[in-house]
């Protein structure tokens, strides 16, 4: 399958999804196009909560994404150093750094992703400490850990500058929060620059996906040269890479 095909067939999962998520009323009108911000979520947040990955983690780093707030409020509750994706990555520090043990607003406050331009230190990737745990968002995953996000590539995107940076150890998870409607048992087709996570967090479950850990790097290939002038820490990157 081509890389125009796989991409015909990942849209046409994600609409399926999106329109299924608004048949059963699991997500508000208008979802398509976006990460759903589901029915359920801070029941979701709250089971991750249970895991031992997130009891042993000191840093964790999340999409920012409606669905994903709760997660975002019980990090900064619970103590935990958080980072976020700035909007597109289109800023010359690309993520922002809260620590908890500094905030002069409360979590939800802080967390929203709307704000926290406000209350967070923004920071480059030589600037940021080893990430313990990643949590995205999804539009739909299914149990061998295959995923897909919206279209836009953009937490492809975050998770390989935080592979290259040396940020995601051996040990580091990565999770979603979904609802049920969203864990297929489809195979859901996917290009080399795709990454897979470890752990699928629903309401009422945890799925513990087989190991795969992939984690691919940047492929330049897969950027156009407008995706990467739009991005700072890519465009740097590039060149860089181009001098050496």
């Amino acid at each position: 399958m081509n890389n125009a095909r796989i991409q015909q067939a990942k849209q046409a999962l994600r609409e399926r999804v999106w329109n299924l998520l608004e048949r059963e009323h699991a997500a508000p009108p208008g979802v398509a196009g976006h990460i759903p911000d589901f029915v359920g979520a801070d029941l979701a947040a709250t089971r991750l909560t249970q895991h031992p990955a997130w009891q042993a983690a000191r840093i964790i780093k999340s999409v920012p994404d409606l669905a994903q707030f709760p997660v975002r409020v019980r990090a900064l509750e619970e103590g935990k150093r958080l980072y976020m994706a700035s909007p597109k990555l289109a800023t010359e520090n690309p993520f922002y750094y809260l620590n908890p043990a500094e905030l002069t607003v409360p979590p939800r406050e802080a967390a929203a992703h709307r704000a926290v331009a406000n209350f967070a230190q923004p920071v480059d990737l030589d600037e940021m400490l080893p990430v313990d745990l990643v949590v995205c968002g999804s539009v739909a995953v299914n149990r061998d850990g295959a995923r897909l996000g919206k279209g836009a590539g953009y937490s492809d995107i975050e998770v390989a500058l935080l592979h290259e940076a040396g940020l995601l150890g051996p040990r580091t998870l990565i999770a979603t929060t979904v609802h049920p409607s969203q864990v297929l048992n489809d195979k859901i087709p996917e290009t080399e620059h795709d990454f897979r996570v470890d752990l699928i967090i629903t309401p009422d479950e945890i799925f513990e996906c087989r190991p795969s850990r992939r984690r691919p790097g940047i492929i330049w290939g897969y950027l156009t040269p407008e995706a990467i002038s739009a991005i700072p820490a890519l465009a740097s990157r590039r060149q860089n890479s181009r001098d050496t």
